[in-house]
């Protein structure tokens, strides 16, 4: 095994679940972690920061997709997608969509070299 470089890509910024009822493992992880609900809008629910920073939020599970084990999706904060895709290119991930938002932002669906999907965006408004 190689040792990781000193110089991070991006930080964990979310764990992004797709439920099959996103509201019902919403309600379920806010009295887990103790915390409320910090917005709620069609297809996303985002639960408040926790104590480590990250927040837990659900979107409705894709057309098509199997219920059974948890399914997570990383959210990797970044100063500059087009940096950071590139580093994730050259340590062999890949560029799986570019998401636009109907607010204007875009964020991007990136795979690992298994082909495990994380999502690179730009850090959230101070105010959030």
């Amino acid at each position: 095994m190689t040792e990781p470089t000193t110089e991070a890509v991006g930080w964990l910024r979310a764990v992004v679940v797709d439920a099959q009822d996103p509201e019902r493992l919403a309600t379920f992880w806010q009295a887990v972690l103790g915390v409320g609900v910090y917005e709620v809008e069609q297809d996303w629910i985002q639960l408040e920061r926790d104590r480590g920073g990250v927040y837990l939020a659900f979107q409705p599970l894709p057309a098509g997709g199997e219920p059974g084990a948890m399914r997570l999706r990383p959210d990797i904060e970044v100063e500059d997608m087009d940096v950071a895709q590139a580093r994730i290119e050259d340590l062999g991930g890949r560029l799986v969509a570019v998401i636009e938002e109907p607010d204007g932002d875009s964020h991007r669906r990136m795979a690992d070299p298994e082909g495990n999907e994380f999502t690179i965006l730009l850090p959230l408004p101070e105010n959030r």
